[in-house]
């Protein structure tokens, strides 16, 4: 089991039944359920991680179903079958994905008005668009519960959004520059469990061109203090992580001060398939994509998602350095 991974998640059940009418009360209760976070793992069953917070959260709530007519009634459960832990954790990053998705189309919107009218009014109408982008992504973190992978990139998003738009006029950071190579060896190399495309890929990479005998450890998307000495990717505030429109395969490459054309070609795909917006158009995407799904699936332990995403990533680099030569 992954570092960090608890032994037993328990939650909180609502469960609820609402009267048919007024209809303005359903929707009232399900925007209340939408604000903290809760997610149905069946029509009338809505659930959060156990805590003292979410308990309060769910006790209100409670309140007012009964008061608005309705019945209600809070547990707390261990599931012991049906769904498992891992698959209602899927459930919560799922919804926050969805929301970080709605922030990121929203923020390439804004900035393509501003690329398109780089002036200083535009700039001047987009800076409380940005705030309230910015207010939503706040929100969104708040019932973040698990560290879903969507907030990398609204995050890097907004970042770079809000670096263009100081002083009226256009982001002028430099990307840090490429460390050298024995400031990557010899480390310990940290990121979120349950890994996924950018996580595997800059495992991949880390193994297979920085440090062979590379550790790396899983932890919780939130809550961890790193120790001396150790390099978080992919995670947020992380030393190597989503920056701007980048992915952090895309960074790692940069860091690492890799030119190669066929890790290129790989990171462009690993880009593609994370960030979704189809930027470089690679059609070995859509193959790639289901692969690693595929994999994530019948993996639940980290290391064995890296193991079997290794060979994937082995053969893309061969294919492309022989198309090459």
């Amino acid at each position: 089991m992954s570092e960090g991974q608890s032994q037993e998640q328990r939650w909180l059940l609502l469960i609820h039944q609402l009267p048919s009418k007024p209809a303005y009360f359903r929707v009232k209760i399900w925007r209340r359920l939408q604000g903290i976070g809760a997610v149905a793992v069946k029509s009338t069953v809505y659930a959060l991680p156990a805590n003292a917070e979410m308990q309060e959260d769910f006790e209100w709530l409670l309140k007012e179903i009964v008061a608005g007519g309705g019945e209600a009634m809070m547990c707390e459960a261990r599931l012991v079958d049906g769904l498992s832990d891992t698959q209602v954790r899927a459930l919560f990053d799922a919804a926050r994905d969805a929301d970080y998705a709605e922030i990121v189309e929203e923020a390439r919107a804004l900035a393509a008005a501003i690329k398109t009218d780089a002036t200083a009014e535009k700039y001047a109408e987009a800076r409380p668009q940005l705030g309230r982008l910015r207010k939503r992504l706040a929100d969104v973190v708040t019932i973040d519960f698990f560290g879903a992978n969507g907030r990398l990139a609204s995050e890097g998003l907004i970042a770079e959004l809000e670096a263009q738009l100081i002083e009226d006029k256009a982001m002028t950071k430099e990307p840090k520059k490429a460390s050298e190579p024995s400031e990557l060896k010899g480390r310990i190399w940290v990121t979120r469990r349950d890994v996924y495309v950018d996580r595997i890929a800059c495992s991949w990479l880390i193994r297979r061109f920085i440090d062979a005998d590379a550790i790396i450890r899983f932890v919780a998307g939130k809550g961890y203090v790193p120790n001396e000495g150790e390099l978080r990717f992919d995670m947020f505030e992380g030393e190597i992580t989503h920056e701007g429109d980048r992915c952090s395969f895309e960074v790692l490459l940069t860091r690492a001060g890799m030119n190669d054309p066929a890790l290129q070609a790989i990171a462009e795909i690993v880009h593609d398939i994370d960030l979704k917006d189809g930027k470089f158009g690679r059609e070995e995407a859509t193959g790639i994509a289901s692969l690693i799904a595929g994999i994530a699936m019948a993996n639940e332990s980290d290391e064995q998602r890296i193991a079997q995403g290794a060979p994937v990533f082995d053969n893309l680099y061969q294919y492309f350095r022989s198309k090459r030569g």
